[in-house]
C-alpha cells in the first residue's frame, strides 16, 4: 500500500454524542472513509496519521436518505463509515485540548 493512497483513505472523523460515548467507553473512533477503502487500508491509515496501535476495524456502508423538496424527490449519496478500536493506552484527541 503506497503512502499517498493511505493519506487519502480517511475523509473526516465523525464527532457526535454516540461516537464520543464510544471513545470514552471502549476507545472506538469513527471515520468517514473512501467508498473503496478496505479494513487493512483503514488500519494502516489510522496508524500512520495518528501514531497509534489499532486493534480492530469494523466497516459499514451507509445508504443515502431519500429527501423531498416540494414535488422533487432526491437522494443523498451513499458513503462508508469505519469504526476503529485502539489498543490499551492509545488515544486520539480531535478537540486539541491543551
Amino acid at each position: 500500500m503506497n503512502q499517498e493512497r493511505l493519506m487519502k483513505i480517511l475523509l473526516s472523523p465523525i464527532v457526535s454524542e454516540k461516537t464520543t460515548r464510544l471513545a470514552d467507553a471502549s476507545r472506538q473512533f469513527a471515520f468517514k472513509v473512501l467508498p473503496g477503502a478496505t479494513k487493512p487500508e483503514v488500519r494502516k491509515a489510522v496508524e500512520l496519521m495518528f501514531d497509534v496501535k489499532v486493534n480492530n476495524v469494523q466497516i459499514s456502508n451507509v445508504r443515502g436518505k431519500v429527501k423531498r423538496s416540494g414535488q422533487t424527490v432526491g437522494r443523498r449519496a451513499d458513503w462508508k463509515k469505519a469504526y476503529v478500536t485502539l489498543a490499551e493506552g492509545h488515544d486520539i484527541d480531535f478537540m486539541g485540548a491543551e
